[in-house]
Protein backbone atom coordinates (compact mmCIF):
# COMPACT_ATOMS: atom_id res chain seq x y z
CA UNK A 1 0.00 0.00 0.00
CA UNK A 2 1.45 3.50 -1.23
CA UNK A 3 1.45 5.68 2.02
CA UNK A 4 1.56 9.84 1.42
CA UNK A 5 2.49 11.35 4.93
CA UNK A 6 2.58 15.31 4.51
CA UNK A 7 4.39 16.79 7.16
CA UNK A 8 3.82 20.22 7.49
CA UNK A 9 7.29 23.38 8.29
CA UNK A 10 9.61 20.23 9.67
CA UNK A 11 12.40 22.60 10.22
CA UNK A 12 10.45 25.74 11.65
CA UNK A 13 7.70 23.60 13.84
CA UNK A 14 10.04 20.49 15.51
CA UNK A 15 10.90 21.43 19.28
CA UNK A 16 11.42 18.61 20.91
CA UNK A 17 12.34 16.12 18.80
CA UNK A 18 8.59 16.10 16.92
CA UNK A 19 9.85 15.13 13.61
CA UNK A 20 10.69 11.79 15.44
CA UNK A 21 6.81 11.34 15.07
CA UNK A 22 7.00 11.18 11.36
CA UNK A 23 9.62 9.24 11.38
CA UNK A 24 8.14 6.23 13.87
CA UNK A 25 5.18 6.43 11.91
CA UNK A 26 6.96 5.36 8.94
CA UNK A 27 8.72 2.88 10.21
CA UNK A 28 6.04 1.21 11.34
CA UNK A 29 3.87 1.46 8.15
CA UNK A 30 7.35 0.20 6.53
CA UNK A 31 7.42 -2.57 8.68
CA UNK A 32 4.03 -3.73 7.29
CA UNK A 33 5.44 -3.64 3.56
CA UNK A 34 3.79 -0.07 3.00
CA UNK A 35 5.58 2.36 -0.22
CA UNK A 36 5.95 5.35 2.20
CA UNK A 37 6.79 8.96 1.11
CA UNK A 38 7.07 11.73 3.86
CA UNK A 39 6.28 15.23 1.62
CA UNK A 40 7.55 18.57 3.56
CA UNK A 41 5.31 21.48 3.15
CA UNK A 42 7.62 24.60 3.37
CA UNK A 43 6.58 28.31 3.56
CA UNK A 44 5.65 29.63 0.26
CA UNK A 45 5.79 25.94 -1.30
CA UNK A 46 3.73 24.82 -3.81
CA UNK A 47 2.97 21.33 -2.36
CA UNK A 48 -0.55 19.95 -3.03
CA UNK A 49 -1.76 18.07 -0.03
CA UNK A 50 -5.18 16.81 -1.32
CA UNK A 51 -3.40 13.23 -1.86
CA UNK A 52 -1.96 13.45 1.36
CA UNK A 53 -2.81 10.30 3.59
CA UNK A 54 -1.58 11.49 7.12
CA UNK A 55 -0.69 14.59 8.19
CA UNK A 56 1.68 15.90 10.93
CA UNK A 57 2.70 19.41 12.28
CA UNK A 58 4.90 19.36 15.43
CA UNK A 59 5.60 21.97 17.81
CA UNK A 60 7.33 25.15 18.16
CA UNK A 61 7.78 28.01 19.91
CA UNK A 62 5.08 30.19 20.11
CA UNK A 63 6.57 32.55 17.50
CA UNK A 64 7.41 29.85 15.08
CA UNK A 65 3.79 28.97 15.35
CA UNK A 66 2.57 32.35 14.40
CA UNK A 67 4.98 32.36 11.29
CA UNK A 68 3.88 28.68 10.45
CA UNK A 69 0.07 30.51 10.76
CA UNK A 70 0.75 32.69 8.23
CA UNK A 71 1.69 30.32 5.48
CA UNK A 72 -0.73 27.42 6.44
CA UNK A 73 -3.84 28.99 6.45
CA UNK A 74 -3.53 28.69 2.48
CA UNK A 75 -4.51 25.06 3.15
CA UNK A 76 -7.38 25.29 5.34
CA UNK A 77 -10.14 24.40 2.94
CA UNK A 78 -8.28 21.59 1.85
CA UNK A 79 -7.31 20.08 5.50
CA UNK A 80 -10.87 20.67 6.73
CA UNK A 81 -11.98 18.48 3.95
CA UNK A 82 -9.67 15.87 4.21
CA UNK A 83 -10.42 15.88 7.72
CA UNK A 84 -14.09 15.43 7.27
CA UNK A 85 -13.18 12.44 4.98
CA UNK A 86 -11.60 11.41 8.09
CA UNK A 87 -8.01 11.55 7.29
CA UNK A 88 -5.88 11.03 9.88
CA UNK A 89 -4.05 13.67 11.40
CA UNK A 90 -1.68 14.39 14.27
CA UNK A 91 -0.78 17.72 15.59
CA UNK A 92 1.43 18.33 18.40
CA UNK A 93 2.47 20.72 20.67
CA UNK A 94 1.53 24.77 19.48
CA UNK A 95 0.39 23.10 16.18
CA UNK A 96 -2.62 21.98 18.39
CA UNK A 97 -3.14 25.66 19.08
CA UNK A 98 -3.54 26.77 15.17
CA UNK A 99 -6.59 24.39 14.55
CA UNK A 100 -8.88 26.36 16.60
CA UNK A 101 -10.31 29.98 16.16
CA UNK A 102 -8.58 32.11 17.15
CA UNK A 103 -4.75 32.57 19.52
CA UNK A 104 -4.03 35.64 21.81
CA UNK A 105 -0.78 36.72 22.84
CA UNK A 106 0.45 37.54 26.47
CA UNK A 107 1.05 40.86 25.06
CA UNK A 108 -3.07 41.46 23.91
CA UNK A 109 -2.63 40.76 20.07
CA UNK A 110 -4.09 37.89 18.60
CA UNK A 111 -4.62 36.11 14.95
CA UNK A 112 -7.29 33.48 13.21
CA UNK A 113 -6.53 29.98 13.22
CA UNK A 114 -7.65 27.54 11.19
CA UNK A 115 -11.50 27.16 12.58
CA UNK A 116 -11.03 22.91 12.06
CA UNK A 117 -12.40 23.58 15.63
CA UNK A 118 -14.27 26.46 17.86
CA UNK A 119 -11.57 26.27 20.95
CA UNK A 120 -9.52 29.53 21.50
CA UNK A 121 -6.18 29.55 23.01
CA UNK A 122 -4.65 32.39 25.36
CA UNK A 123 -0.88 32.56 25.70
CA UNK A 124 0.06 33.85 28.82
CA UNK A 125 3.78 34.55 30.46
CA UNK A 126 3.60 31.96 32.43
CA UNK A 127 5.25 28.59 31.81
CA UNK A 128 3.60 25.34 32.78
CA UNK A 129 6.17 22.57 33.00
CA UNK A 130 5.74 18.99 33.56
CA UNK A 131 4.98 15.60 33.15
CA UNK A 132 1.52 14.39 32.33
CA UNK A 133 -0.25 10.68 33.07
CA UNK A 134 -3.69 10.89 31.13
CA UNK A 135 -6.61 8.52 29.94
CA UNK A 136 -8.16 8.56 26.29
CA UNK A 137 -11.58 6.68 25.01
CA UNK A 138 -9.23 5.10 22.20
CA UNK A 139 -7.95 2.56 24.35
CA UNK A 140 -7.44 1.28 27.75
CA UNK A 141 -3.70 1.77 28.16
CA UNK A 142 -2.57 5.33 30.14
CA UNK A 143 -0.84 8.02 27.91
CA UNK A 144 2.07 9.56 28.94
CA UNK A 145 4.08 12.80 27.99
CA UNK A 146 5.98 15.87 28.81
CA UNK A 147 4.46 19.75 28.74
CA UNK A 148 5.96 22.46 28.51
CA UNK A 149 3.72 25.71 27.26
CA UNK A 150 2.10 29.45 28.12
CA UNK A 151 -0.99 28.55 26.64
CA UNK A 152 -4.56 27.76 27.60
CA UNK A 153 -6.87 26.43 25.15
CA UNK A 154 -10.95 26.67 26.13
CA UNK A 155 -14.28 25.55 24.82
CA UNK A 156 -13.05 22.25 24.05
CA UNK A 157 -15.77 19.69 24.01
CA UNK A 158 -13.97 16.57 22.73
CA UNK A 159 -10.59 16.19 24.07
CA UNK A 160 -7.71 13.51 23.36
CA UNK A 161 -7.17 12.68 26.75
CA UNK A 162 -10.41 12.84 28.78
CA UNK A 163 -8.85 13.32 32.06
CA UNK A 164 -5.42 13.36 33.86
CA UNK A 165 -4.19 12.07 36.65
CA UNK A 166 -0.70 13.98 36.74
CA UNK A 167 -0.45 17.17 35.17
CA UNK A 168 -1.92 20.31 33.32
CA UNK A 169 -4.69 19.93 30.64
CA UNK A 170 -6.08 22.10 28.49
CA UNK A 171 -7.57 24.82 30.80
CA UNK A 172 -6.31 23.23 34.43
CA UNK A 173 -4.96 20.65 36.25
CA UNK A 174 -5.64 17.64 36.34
CA UNK A 175 -8.49 18.45 33.23
CA UNK A 176 -9.26 16.90 29.91
CA UNK A 177 -6.27 17.81 27.15
CA UNK A 178 -5.85 17.87 23.76
CA UNK A 179 -8.81 18.13 21.13
CA UNK A 180 -9.90 14.61 18.97
CA UNK A 181 -12.60 14.37 16.22
CA UNK A 182 -12.78 11.87 13.70
CA UNK A 183 -9.09 11.02 12.76
CA UNK A 184 -7.73 14.38 14.09
CA UNK A 185 -5.41 13.69 17.31
CA UNK A 186 -4.44 16.98 18.75
CA UNK A 187 -2.19 17.16 21.97
CA UNK A 188 -0.40 20.02 23.51
CA UNK A 189 1.97 17.22 24.92
CA UNK A 190 5.25 16.34 23.64
CA UNK A 191 8.25 13.26 24.13
CA UNK A 192 7.62 12.68 20.77
CA UNK A 193 4.35 11.36 21.81
CA UNK A 194 4.35 8.64 19.23
CA UNK A 195 7.19 7.40 20.39
CA UNK A 196 6.52 7.90 23.95
CA UNK A 197 2.79 6.15 23.50
CA UNK A 198 3.00 2.81 21.23
CA UNK A 199 -0.75 2.57 21.63
CA UNK A 200 -0.91 5.49 20.30
CA UNK A 201 1.04 5.34 16.94
CA UNK A 202 -1.28 2.19 16.58
CA UNK A 203 -4.24 3.54 16.85
CA UNK A 204 -2.93 6.29 14.07
CA UNK A 205 -1.71 3.79 11.65
CA UNK A 206 -4.95 1.98 12.60
CA UNK A 207 -6.92 5.08 11.19
CA UNK A 208 -4.65 5.54 8.09
CA UNK A 209 -5.62 2.11 7.27
CA UNK A 210 -9.18 2.20 8.00
CA UNK A 211 -9.98 5.14 5.44
CA UNK A 212 -8.87 2.70 3.22
CA UNK A 213 -11.63 0.22 3.60
CA UNK A 214 -8.88 -2.24 5.02
CA UNK A 215 -8.25 -3.22 8.48
CA UNK A 216 -4.65 -3.23 10.38
CA UNK A 217 -3.08 -6.29 9.44
CA UNK A 218 -3.17 -9.28 12.53
CA UNK A 219 0.70 -9.92 11.78
CA UNK A 220 1.62 -6.42 13.05
CA UNK A 221 5.56 -4.95 14.33
CA UNK A 222 5.90 -4.36 17.65
CA UNK A 223 9.05 -2.36 18.76
CA UNK A 224 10.23 -4.09 22.22
CA UNK A 225 12.56 -0.98 23.12
CA UNK A 226 9.46 1.44 22.78
CA UNK A 227 7.36 -0.93 24.88
CA UNK A 228 10.04 -1.12 27.24
CA UNK A 229 10.40 2.28 27.84
CA UNK A 230 6.37 2.75 27.68
CA UNK A 231 6.22 0.25 30.70
CA UNK A 232 9.27 1.82 32.54
CA UNK A 233 7.81 5.75 32.03
CA UNK A 234 4.15 4.52 32.77
CA UNK A 235 4.82 3.03 36.09
CA UNK A 236 6.99 5.57 37.21
CA UNK A 237 4.53 8.15 36.16
CA UNK A 238 1.43 5.92 38.10
CA UNK A 239 3.40 5.79 41.26
CA UNK A 240 3.75 9.56 41.04
CA UNK A 241 0.41 10.02 40.65
CA UNK A 242 -1.09 8.10 43.18
CA UNK A 243 1.64 9.82 45.81
CA UNK A 244 -0.02 12.88 45.38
Amino acid sequence: MDVRIIHFYPDLMDLYGSRANVLALKRYLERLDCDVTVEAVVPGGGTDIARGDFFFMGAGTERAAQAAMADFARYGDALKAAAQDCAPMLFAGTAMDLLGRTVREADGSSYEGLGLASFTVEHGKRRIVGDVYGHTDLYPEAVVGFLNKCGVAAGIETPLLTGLDLGFGNEKEGGPEGFHWKNVFASHLTGPLLVKNPKLLETAAAALYARRGKPLPVDRPVDRWAEQAYAVTEEQLRLRAQAK
